[in-house]
């Protein structure tokens, strides 16, 4: 299925998933569905994504086109919904607005489940991924555990579920910014002690792979691990019931292990040869 793109180019306690929430739902009813039929009628999935440079969502060098693991699920949504995917650049300040304004049918933006966006938002019911928070920082730079960012600065996105803990539990200075581009060059311009972002989408593959990141480490254990979910406007449960047979298909044909492996997404997660284990391949 052919991929719109319309995509700006941009500038620089969470419930825990068990077994028995992967248990198979009841078959859903689509005979009312408001949000399933404006999609439908349209032929046209509106997906909010970030494309911040990480391995779930990046522009292609080469290409200039859209690329990454939220991609790739966006695209795959699309084709199982005979629907055109229209990618949306969104930021971690703007993604809940451009969700409840309606200019993005879902949205696929590594955002994380936690009950201050379940009381605003719906989501799929079943998870694609598991995400928590790391603090980068120098090595030289004195912090080595989560206590030592007490009464000292940190970067960090606007709207982040991590600005919480960080100053209840640790008490950090956010020093908050549009987007993980923008906190992390601050981080390098000495702003900030550490940035504080999702530890397998962006900041690992940071310190793996880019040479310019080489005298920086991260903290342990991750920050709030959580599951990250499909999000939808408030009350269409039709759209998350749909989307949820999809995905739940995927964990059980082992779509997700392969798109995670060929975004090169390291170290591989855990919780998707769980949730494919859970749901076995139906006959």
């Amino acid at each position: 299925m052919a991929t719109r793109r319309r995509l700006p180019i941009l500038s620089g306690s969470p419930a825990a998933i068990h077994r028995h929430d992967l248990d198979e739902p009841p078959p859903p009813d689509y005979s009312r569905c408001a949000g399933l039929d404006k999609i439908n009628s349209r032929h046209e999935l509106a997906v909010g994504v970030l494309i911040g440079g990480s391995p779930f969502g990046s522009l292609d060098p080469a290409t200039q086109q859209p690329r990454g693991f939220n991609v790739d699920l966006a695209n795959e949504l699309g084709k199982r919904l005979g629907a055109k995917v229209q990618l949306v650049s969104v930021l971690p300040s703007t993604r809940v607005q451009f969700l409840q304004q309606g200019k993005v049918d879902i949205l696929i933006a590594n955002m994380e489940y936690n009950a201050q966006r379940g009381e605003i938002l719906d989501h799929v019911a079943t998870p694609y991924y598991r995400v928590g928070g790391t603090a980068i920082t120098l090595k030289t730079s004195g912090i080595a555990r989560w206590e030592d960012l007490r009464g000292k600065p940190v970067c960090i996105s606007q709207g982040s579920s991590y600005i919480r803990p960080i100053v209840e539990r640790y008490g950090a200075i956010p020093r908050a910014f549009p987007g993980a581009s923008q906190s992390l060059l601050a981080l390098r311009g000495g702003s900030c002690v550490a940035a504080v972002h999702d530890a397998a989408p962006l900041l690992y593959p940071l310190l793996q792979s880019d040479p310019e990141w080489h005298d920086y480490r991260a903290l342990q254990p991750e920050l709030e691990p959580a599951p990250s979910v499909i999000w939808v406007r408030q009350g269409e449960h039709d759209t998350a019931a749909k989307l949820d047979t999809f995905v739940r298909d995927l964990h059980r044909n082992g779509w997700f292990i392969a798109t995670e492996a060929k975004n090169g997404l390291n170290p591989p997660s855990p919780a998707l040869a769980e949730w494919h284990r859970q749901l076995p391949a139906e006959n």
